[in-house]
């Protein structure tokens, strides 16, 4: 129940639909398994997996959603191998060279014979929706993933105006200034890790790690004219994160004094264990982005002002 990563976009309208609306549309594109000859799936299952029965989840305002999604595995080698022996064997039959439509279609039929027999991924993305602090939050490390997500979303509910979250101040900016002015907010510490860029496609991009981001060392990449890209902080003795210059939220960790507050639930009882743990995460993580914002003088409610 614990997000790891973190990618959150803004709504640019108000979200209207109640829990019971959202259960209702969802549902109607549940997951199903890929057939023999189907290459992927994508669609909704019960937000709390088996303990639940629901695809929305609803806890203080927060909708729970998960996502989940089956690809076919072929190796591309695999598929290489067979193309190239389709088309030696044209080639030495018919003395002449495949034609671009030829390989492709050669390609298609590989790919029908050997569907039956490929492995499958299946692989599943919670989200929640906050409309009371007007964003969307998807547990996930892959920009593409988190659009993947909106977009199946967005298929169901016939619409989603949500944007990425654009301060006026580039991340990239501000992180470096974090360092150099240091003004980074009281509930905000520095970790010990960053990763720099040089100016210039070419430029050098400099990790450190277990590194004291105050020290001369630091200032002399700084002085060099190298901005931060990816910046490990602490917020409010509560959790640790690195933050990337796309405003996505990598390698999240609860500190244990916090996930501790809910010790003293019944083992047994799993769904209270599993509403309070998301309660208390949303609930943090609605906070963290809220102070993340205002450190670019900025909310997410301003992009329904933009909208307007």
């Amino acid at each position: 129940m614990w997000f790891k990563n973190l990618y959150f976009f803004a709504f640019t309208r108000p979200f209207e639909h109640s829990e019971q609306d959202l259960e209702k549309h969802l549902s109607e594109h549940l997951f199903t398994p890929c057939g023999s000859t189907e290459l992927s799936h994508f669609g909704w299952v019960n937000a709390l997996g088996k303990h639940g029965d629901t695809v929305v989840h609803g806890v203080n305002g927060n909708y729970l959603l998960c996502a989940r999604k089956e690809e076919k595995i072929i190796p591309a080698p695999v598929i290489k191998d067979q193309l190239e022996a389709k088309i030696a064997l044209l080639e030495t039959e018919q003395s002449r060279s495949a034609t671009k439509k030829e390989k492709e279609q050669f390609k298609e039929d590989i790919m029908f014979e050997l569907l039956p027999r490929a492995f499958s991924r299946v692989t599943d993305t919670h989200a929640y929706i906050n409309p009371e602090h007007n964003i969307i939050v998807i547990n996930t490390s892959s920009r593409s993933k988190a659009e993947d997500f909106l977009a199946l979303l967005r298929k169901v509910l016939g619409t989603l105006p949500v944007t990425s979250v654009s301060p006026e101040k580039a991340p990239d900016e501000l992180m470096t200034d974090w360092l150099t002015e240091k003004n980074l907010g009281a509930k905000f510490q520095l970790g010990m890790e960053a990763e720099f860029n040089a100016l210039g496609d070419d430029g050098a991009v400099v990790r450190v790690k277990n590194q004291d981001l105050a020290s001369d060392e630091i200032k002399a990449h700084l002085d060099a004219d190298k901005y931060v890209v990816k910046l490990a902080l602490e917020w409010d003795e509560s959790l640790s994160f690195i933050l990337c210059d796309d405003l996505a939220i990598k390698r999240l960790k609860f500190f244990d004094v916090l996930q501790e507050q809910n010790d003293d639930i019944e083992s047994d009882d799993v769904i209270a264990r599993l509403d309070a743990d998301f309660a208390l995460m949303a609930g943090e993580l609605n906070r963290l982005i809220g102070d993340l914002l205002a450190e670019f003088d900025t909310k997410a409610s301003d992009c329904l002002d933009a909208a307007e």
